[in-house]
């Protein structure tokens, strides 16, 4: 397989794969519908299973603020050139567990599916799927907000800046640790865990 032929075939999302947010945070971003993600994938690969497939390496529970909590997933996607299978894909997916809502606490008994889906949108994005959305996100990003400098005037820490909406990221519970704000958007994909939930329950 030539290196850019995936990346090439399929950079492109078609518009009805397409779903523009309408409101919050996320509000103008694109959403992609995550069955064509797995169209991409059984075409150049064939069925699940027999050219491509998934294994889980861990889920667990992170606890943001306010006792809300996010069900992640990692997993590995594997896909087949010729009777090679590749080395393992990395992605790492997110979903939210129990949220504040407005009407109290809401807890989602298909997080880790959310969440699992997620991770394969993450795999997908290192092929070059739909790459084309998120070159067109990332530049809008970074060209509005610009990067934040390390440091302030004074020499004190800059706080860390969530990449999506501006905001200060605050630290979260992980594995039974408390991250960093730094540790927090690196593990959250460069977004603070608002942000981060909103994403993730969009690409769901």
């Amino acid at each position: 397989m030539d290196n850019m032929e995936l990346y090439n075939r399929f950079r492109s999302v078609p518009e009805s794969a397409q779903k523009t947010i309408q409101a919050g945070r996320l509000k103008g971003y694109t959403d992609i519908n995550p069955m064509w993600r797995i169209r991409c994938l059984t075409e150049a690969f064939g069925p699940c299973g027999i050219g491509w497939k998934t294994e889980i390496v861990k889920e667990w529970i992170d606890i943001g603020s306010n006792d809300e909590k996010i069900a992640s997933v990692e997993i590995k996607l594997y896909i087949k050139d010729a009777d090679t299978w590749s080395e393992p894909i990395y992605g790492i997916g997110g979903a939210s567990f129990v949220a504040k809502e407005r009407n109290g606490m809401y807890t989602d008994d298909e997080c880790y599916k959310k969440a699992y889906t997620d991770a394969i949108s993450v795999c997908c994005k290192l092929l070059g799927i739909g790459a084309d959305v998120y070159w067109q996100k990332d530049a809008t990003k970074y060209q509005s907000r610009g990067v934040p400098e390390a440091t302030e005037s004074g020499g004190h820490a800059a706080p860390v800046i969530c990449e999506l909406c501006g905001g200060a990221v605050t630290p979260i519970r992980a594995n039974g640790q408390v991250l960093t704000a730094e540790q927090t958007k690196q593990r959250l994909g460069g977004m603070c865990l608002s942000c981060y939930k909103k994403t993730v329950q969009n690409e769901s």
